[in-house]
């Protein structure tokens, strides 16, 4: 049979006897992480939570208990459990006072990250209670408990269920509770585990220990409402998914396969929402239009019934347009050179060298429409010899001003180059 030195059995039981002890350092710690743990959640800070959680002593009378409930140590496991209890009440008590004082309207979602726990907690808590008890008995592996007391957290629930109670929040702090039931039990197992699984003569003990088995069974009891919460995650997570894919597959319609909404030149979308709190969902398309006319009603009726073709689920389409002007100047072609080159993804013609086709004097030497002092009732006449055009101008007679009469208006010092072209 296997068996364990005395002298061994001896050290464990004087130095899980320390752990358990309710002296002024447990005190000192519990009140200084319950406080940084209540102003953490106060402020809705994730890392002071964090620190709250490796101040807090609390694992140490948990690895007690797990050593008193392995060999039936009554007198170890009441001390643990004694000194366990005046950290849950001073914290609870505390946290509760510093909610009343307070009194914010609402909490954030640190609060509400602790409020629904799930196989998930409990499968966190057995890990860490293993590693804490391993940590226990291998001194050289002491440097994870700190790692072990953030992974698996005990004061921060106390704290969240007393911030809860001081608003009369019932349902939401017996959540809380349910965790801090779920992180202490899953440690106390953990621990039990792990010295069973490193030492034959900690197996033999205890399968002989009627607190074991009390131990795995009320363990086992949390695994029903903890069961529910996790369905219920399971549940979210699929609709989560489901709702990423429609909105995904709408937003592509929109963008890509349809006319109305796929011209980026004519319509522009800059947001796809989809409220799911409506029956029938309203898909909100937010776009950016040069045309106030576009999308008409008839196209949005068009392109709801398409999507509703495709979607197992009917939708109700709104499209919320703002209407903008498109302003800017226009510019000549740049040059070939290495950067227009290597920006632009356009093959590009140099001016210069545009060659004549035929007769036709190349397009280079055609000034500019713009540049042109035409006005916009100028009746335009085609090239002929001085005659016809002695003749056009006296049939047009009529007209409000001869040719001659007419000024060009003031042009820029940049433009008289091509006003001399005329000639």
């Amino acid at each position: 049979m296997a068996s364990i030195e005395p002298s061994k059995l001896d050290r464990m039981h004087r130095s899980f006897g320390r752990d358990a002890e309710l002296d002024e350092v447990f005190i000192v710690l519990s009140v200084g992480a319950g406080l940084i743990a209540t102003l953490g959640l106060l402020a809705d800070s994730p890392a002071v939570v964090i620190g709250a959680m490796v101040v807090a002593p609390w694992i140490m009378p948990l690895r007690a208990a797990a050593f008193a409930v392995l060999f039936g140590n009554i007198p170890l496991l009441t001390r643990a459990l004694r000194t366990l209890l005046v950290g849950v009440c001073a914290t609870t008590v505390l946290s509760l006072v510093l909610g009343k004082l307070a009194g914010l309207p609402q909490f954030g979602s640190e609060v509400a990250a602790r409020t629904v726990p799930n196989l998930l907690d409990l499968g966190i808590a057995l890990v860490a209670g293993g590693l804490a008890t391993y940590a226990k008995l291998r001194s050289d592996a002491v440097s994870s408990l700190a790692g072990t007391a953030i992974a698996v957290a005990l004061v921060p629930p106390v704290c969240v269920m007393g911030l809860l109670l001081s608003h009369a929040y019932w349902e939401e702090a017996f959540g809380a509770g349910l965790l801090f039931a779920t992180n202490l039990l899953g440690i106390l197992t953990g621990g039990l585990v792990l010295m069973a699984c490193k030492d034959s003569y900690f197996r033999q003990e205890l399968r002989r220990s009627h607190l074991g088995a009390a131990s795995f069974a009320l363990t086992g009891l949390l695994l029903i409402p903890l069961g529910t919460g996790f369905i219920n995650l399971l549940d979210q997570a699929k609709q989560k998914n489901t709702r990423e894919s429609v909105e995904k597959t709408i937003e592509q319609f929109l963008t890509r396969e349809t006319v109305t909404f796929g011209d980026k030149k004519k319509v522009y979308i800059e947001r796809i929402d989809i409220d799911w709190n409506q029956n029938p969902p309203v898909v909100l398309v937010i776009v950016r239009v040069a045309d106030p006319e576009r999308p008409t009603f008839k196209q949005v009726s068009a392109v709801q019934e398409e999507i509703n073709k495709r979607q197992g689920l009917r939708f109700r389409l709104v499209v919320q347009r703002t209407a903008v002007d498109i302003i800017g100047p226009k510019e000549q072609p740049n040059a070939q050179s290495p950067i227009s080159k290597q920006l632009i993804d356009s093959k590009i013609q140099l001016i210069d060298e545009t060659k004549p086709v035929k007769d036709k004097r190349p397009f280079r030497q055609v000034p500019q429409i713009e540049q042109l002092p035409f006005l916009d009732n100028m009746q335009s006449f085609e090239k002929g010899t001085k005659d016809e055009k002695e003749k056009s101008k006296e049939s047009n007679l009529n007209s409000t001003s001869e040719l001659e009469e007419i000024k060009a208006p003031e042009l820029p010092l940049d433009s008289q180059a091509a006003d001399k072209n005329l000639d």
